[in-house]
């Protein structure tokens, strides 16, 4: 599957690293977010019209008809909003994740900076 010129990643199912560890790409998840809070955005924009509704309303419908297309209406927005609201929470807690994982990527190269930094070279003939 191919969604706004995100590459399929081929095999389908999650791997792991070699050394047993999360493997992840950063661009990845970043794009992954973009397109979440893209897809928020279109259903925003796409919103139900409020003008159907008022098709509904008195003098055109019942009383009580229009009590309850009024009542669905409004559950229906609600409803409406809060998956726009969803998709945009899940795209900033995607994206924080992403920042997460090159904060520890940046942790375990400092690491290892220091212990190449803090270490002494042996030449092999000398071992």
């Amino acid at each position: 599957m191919r969604l706004n010129q995100v590459a399929d990643p081929g095999g389908g199912g999650a791997q792991s690293a070699p050394g047993g560890g999360l493997d992840y790409n950063t661009a990845s998840i970043n794009g992954n977010a973009n397109l979440l809070i893209e897809i928020a955005g279109f259903l925003h924009e796409g919103r139900p019209d409020g003008d159907l509704c008022t098709m509904a309303r008195e003098p055109r419908a019942h009383s009580d008809v229009a009590a309850q297309v009024n009542r669905f209406s409004r559950f229906a927005d609600d409803q409406f909003l809060d998956a726009v609201a969803l998709f945009a929470a899940l795209s900033t807690k995607l994206r924080t994740t992403g920042g997460d994982f090159v904060k520890v990527d940046d942790d375990e190269a400092a690491k290892f900076l220091k212990l190449m930094l803090e270490g002494a070279y042996v030449a092999p003939e000398a071992r």
